[in-house]
């Protein structure tokens, strides 16, 4: 056998810039490194880990000398957690390292034509401004740096936050978050103590099992709060539900504020909940999150935007690119509008007012459900809704039937679109498109589609997470 090559120690590495996916980089001997939680500036040391032909991976074993623009980071599970890498870098900064980021996707992915980019707009709020959090729990939790994981009791080991990246059956146990506002927190380690009171199981994840299996915290823009705890599959049996009424007991009389409180039992092999049957257990089965004049109705399985207050400001984006649309049109009738992968139809409700028509298509038809109820609730009746697989619903006789759009609205997954929606929408020949993405990598690759007929006029980067890396872009496109 070979003797396995010894991975480099890098000394004194100055970093220079950030890269994607919110790592840092630096330049040694011709071959770039790349390193998280570094900012430029920083002197460090470098412990290599991967090796490639043009590039090397590594973590930082000593910061040498920080860089001047390094900040403190506020939250006590930084090193640990990796959920706000960008915590040590002002807030300007990430911006600009948002904005530049954009701008490099756009042009060398997709070689774009750009217009001038619009400053990003970015968030008021940079702490507590997630409305959901789930957390998991864990039987077996992250251990520390600095424990000693023999000298650790079974008590000790339970944990209960979020998982630990690059290892599935990790989760590092949060006593503080700073993401969501209260009672995030205080739902959070009360539920933990009083299952480790009376001897409730943490689910094991690599086992399959245990009674305490997720929970995920809402609160809303309104005030409102809803909890849904997910039992594991030793609550299944029947004489478990003693221990799941006094739980949700225990809940209800310590938060009364919580405005929807509800349950679910999970005996499958992954956390998700949308294919099972939500109880529940006090007060209504949702909760409403506003915008201007709308209300939104969101229950256990929906998807809403998880920063409200920037969520208003992107769509507010998307509303003033679609009446620029308008104004420039010839056509004096209001425009017919589709809203594609329209999640609950928080776009397309958004957009009703100004609209003769908005068609929303989804792929999850509980979203679609959701779309529906809202339209109701908000008395808008110019919305119609469509489940199913956009590249087998967006067809030509679906067109035919629904009227050709004046302005095509597209929200995709992370992934993007697929070509054959791309190849419809082309010969759709909409006079305008918004691309709103949450990944402009993905989107640069579309948009080199589309730029065969359509011409990028303007676009909109919006800072939905500080501290991550994350960013989300709006793109207008004209037809030529």
């Amino acid at each position: 056998m070979g003797r396995k090559k010894i991975k480099p120690l890098l000394e004194n590495v100055t970093i220079e810039a950030v890269a994607a996916e919110g790592k840092s980089l630096a330049h040694i001997d011709g071959k770039v490194v790349f390193v998280p939680l570094a900012i430029p500036g920083d002197v460090v040391d470098i412990q290599v880990n991967k090796v490639r032909r043009g590039y090397m991976e590594g973590f930082v074993t000593k910061l040498v000398k920080p860089s001047a623009d390094r900040l403190a980071p506020f939250c006590s599970h930084y090193e640990d957690c990796g959920g706000c890498a960008w915590q040590i870098l002002p807030y300007p900064l990430q911006i600009a390292f948002k904005q530049q980021q954009v701008v490099d996707q756009l042009t060398r992915i997709g070689h774009l034509q750009l217009p001038e980019i619009s400053p990003i707009i970015g968030s008021e709020k940079i702490e507590e401004y997630r409305n959901k959090l789930e957390y998991t729990f864990s039987r077996r939790r992250w251990v520390l740096s600095d424990e000693e994981p023999q000298s650790l009791s079974d008590e000790e080991r339970l944990g209960l936050g979020f998982h630990v990246k690059g290892f599935f059956d990790k989760v590092l146990d949060i006593k503080r978050c700073h993401l969501q506002p209260s009672p995030s927190n205080e739902i959070r380690l009360f539920i933990r103590e009083y299952a480790i009171s009376k001897g409730l199981t943490f689910f094991d994840l690599r086992e399959q099992t245990g009674f305490m299996r997720t929970l995920i915290v809402r609160t809303a823009s309104t005030g409102e709060v809803m909890l849904t705890i997910a039992f594991g599959p030793d609550a299944v049996p029947a004489s478990r539900f003693a221990d799941i009424e006094a739980l949700m007991n225990a809940v209800a009389e310590r938060f009364p504020e919580i405005t929807s409180l509800n349950y679910v039992i999970n005996p499958k092999g992954n956390d998700t909940i949308n294919d099972l049957e939500i109880t529940t257990f006090r007060g209504r089965g949702w909760i409403y999150e506003q915008m201007e004049d709308l209300k939104f109705k969101i229950g256990p399985k929906s998807f809403y935007q998880t920063n409200s207050e920037q969520a208003y400001k992107l769509y507010s984006v998307v509303r003033n690119f679609a009446r620029q649309a308008v104004s420039d049109s010839t056509n004096c009738c209001k425009p017919i509008i589709y809203d594609l992968y329209t999640g609950t139809g928080t776009i397309a409700l958004f957009l009703s007012s100004m609209a003769s028509k908005v068609v929303g298509i989804e792929y999850v038809p509980e979203a679609i459900e959701d779309a529906k109820e809202n339209a109701s609730v908000n008395g808008i009746d110019n919305a119609v809704f469509y489940a199913g697989d956009m590249k087998d619903v967006l067809n030509e006789t679906f067109i035919e039937d629904n009227g050709k759009p004046d302005i095509v609205v597209l929200d995709p997954p992370r992934a993007g679109i697929h070509p054959d929606v791309a190849e419809v929408l082309l010969k759709t020949a909409a006079p305008k498109m918004i691309y709103v993405s949450c990944n402009p990598a993905s989107q640069a690759r579309d948009l080199a589609i589309f730029a065969r007929d359509y011409e990028i006029t303007a676009v909109q980067p919006v800072d939905m997470f500080p501290h991550t890396h994350h960013v989300e872009n709006v793109v207008f496109l004209n037809h030529r």
